[in-house]
């Protein structure tokens, strides 16, 4: 993605335990905190910040939200795209993402 910055890392697919059950995947602190120190000023409401994601052939625009529990974004992974990629909870998977 032109006019981004690239970010490349592997993460642990988890799903919220509350109401509807979303699935999420969270960024490597050192990652979260080297946007954090430099994106912060693009966050809008709680923390949420504009970003693409890949994985594998899928691509979509997204946002990444940040988590104080967990001190780290929180990529959610939409239903079309866990399909799309036959991704499960608890699997291990390579992500870009572009902020």
């Amino acid at each position: 993605m032109q006019g981004k910055i690239k970010y490349e890392f592997s993460a642990k697919i988890w799903q919220y335990t509350g109401p509807n059950g979303w699935y999420f995947v969270s960024l490597p602190i050192a990652i979260a905190l080297e946007i954090r120190q430099n994106l912060k000023w693009q966050e809008e409401g709680w923390g949420r910040m504009k970003a693409h994601a890949q994985i594998g052939l899928s691509q979509w625009a997204t946002a990444i939200w940040f988590d104080k529990k967990q001190n780290t974004y929180l990529l959610p992974l939409k239903s079309a795209i866990r399909k799309q990629e036959n991704l499960k909870a608890d699997e291990d998977i390579k992500i870009l993402l572009f902020i």
